[in-house]
């Protein structure tokens, strides 16, 4: 009966029980489609059902749980996304000829969370069952909350970015937690860093700080050739993150140095004429100042011939951090916009329900949402509060950190640091490569490392008050 009764599967269970009732039941719950889905749909061979389908249905106000079967690869967008919508899209077919329901890619993505649930539980327990319990509820609370489990029942590629970072962090502690790790287990971890650094362009550069993580698991005691491994597995996926940033395609970058520019740098800017001289541009860009990429009545369009050789030729996101290191005050601007939307788990702008259910356009579910609407509402959402949270969390690491008395812990700790840095990357990302664009919706990674850290702080709370009673 004890065996049953283990933190980890009573968690594993409600996470299950939790994932059926909000994904799989009636009424469908989803993200409607803000046109990223295009570029997933051409690769793995999926296209709109209804092709009648008007724009306005199609696209913002409705999410869609069917999708009919097209020639695969199409195009080719490169993400680890394609292995994990490949495999349900085919097996689809078997049990739905005429149409691809998206319920089999959001049964994958929860089977995919219920394992790093289930790990993290067991891993960070400590021995006591009242802390597995609490972590696992906290879990439980954020994680699988409408706002992050909505994201399942679609194409983009967030949900693949939070499975695998809560499967890449409870595979590395798991590690580290061993006297002796298998190769196996550290087999496992780069798969899952793998599939994180190459699950969007944008998480390529975090392949370089886990090149540092595995070559700090090589001083760890482990099985087999496991020293040799952590250094080829270092050198692997230093480069692979090379190559996802250098090959990403072309267009995308356009669309990024745009938005990154005329409506992020030149945005409301107090000078539109001196920042175009300090980024080597032409005057005649001003009139571009404040504009985005898909914007219709631009005086200059965004594919005009004339712009290849003056500006996406011409400028490249280097020059835009030299810009902001000259200009320190303009980056701070843009990052006290970004906090001011940094709360804001789902896209509000974004329907969830289909438009046979008879709601209205863009209705979502708030069913299971309290951490979410916690967030949006009553967390301060302002650049001072932010600084403050990291900070706090950075002593606390730091402090565990050098009380740490063996590798283990060390690296374990380290970890740990990686996870705050991850969210400040997360956190500028969206300001140096995309500007203002859809910021809220592009801090989404920066939400889930913050709602990982509040998991880390409330768990080491917690276990330290069951270690002071214990004893």
């Amino acid at each position: 009966m004890k065996k049953i009764l283990k933190p980890e599967i009573i968690i594993g269970l409600a996470g299950l029980g939790l994932a059926v009732y909000l994904l799989f039941g009636s009424p469908f719950v989803g993200v409607a489609d803000n046109g990223d889905f295009l570029r997933m749909m051409n690769t793995i061979g999926l296209n709109y059902y209804d092709a009648a389908e008007s724009y306005a249905d199609r696209f913002f106000s409705y999410s869609h749980s069917r999708f009919a079967y097209e020639n695969l690869f199409r195009g080719f967008y490169p993400s680890s996304q394609i292995f994990l919508v490949l495999l349900p899209r085919l097996i689809g077919g078997l049990f739905h000829g005429s149409y691809f329901d998206i319920r089999l890619l959001g049964a994958v993505y929860v089977v995919l969370l219920l394992a790093a649930t289930w790990l993290l539980v067991k891993t960070n327990a400590h021995g006591s069952y009242v802390t597995g319990l609490l972590l696992g509820g906290s879990l439980l609370f954020i994680f699988y909350d409408i706002s992050y489990l909505a994201y399942f029942n679609s194409l983009f590629g967030e949900p693949v970015s939070m499975v695998f970072m809560l499967l890449t962090f409870a595979l590395g502690l798991r590690l580290t937690g061993q006297e002796r790790p298998s190769v196996k287990g550290l087999i496992v971890f780069f798969i899952a860093v793998l599939f994180l650094t190459s699950s969007k362009i944008q998480n390529a550069p975090l392949g370089i700080a886990f090149a540092l993580i595995f070559i700090r698991f090589a001083a760890l005691k482990g099985q087999g050739n496991w020293r040799k491994l952590s250094l080829w597995f270092s050198a692997a996926i230093f480069l692979i993150s090379v190559i996802l940033y250098a090959t990403a395609p072309k267009e995308l970058k356009h669309i990024n140095l745009y938005q990154t520019v005329f409506f992020g740098i030149l945005n409301e800017s107090p000078d539109v004429r001196g920042d175009l001289k300090q980024l080597g541009l032409p005057e005649r860009l001003e009139v571009l100042a404040g504009t985005n990429y898909f914007q219709g009545d631009t005086v200059i369009k965004q594919n005009d011939p004339s712009l290849k050789p003056d500006f996406y030729d011409h400028v490249s996101h280097k020059d835009i951090l030299f810009f902001y290191i000259k200009n320190p005050n303009r980056l701070i601007h843009n990052m006290m916009y970004a906090a001011e939307n940094s709360m804001s788990i789902r896209p509000y702008y974004l329907g969830n329900y289909e438009k046979g259910e008879g709601k209205p356009k863009g209705a979502l579910s708030y069913t299971y949402s309290s951490w979410s609407e916690f967030k949006k509402k009553h967390i301060p959402h302002s650049l001072g509060f932010l600084g403050i949270f990291y900070l706090v969390y950075f002593a606390g690491v730091m402090f565990q950190y050098f009380r740490s008395h063996n590798i283990r812990e060390r690296v374990a700790g380290e970890l740990m640091l990686l996870l705050g840095l991850i969210g400040i990357f997360s956190f500028l990302v969206p300001i140096l490569g995309d500007g203002r664009a859809d910021i809220g919706k592009h801090l989404f990674m920066f939400n889930v490392c913050f709602d990982m850290m509040v998991v880390v702080m409330f768990g080491w709370i917690v276990h330290k008050l069951a270690s002071i009673r214990k004893h």
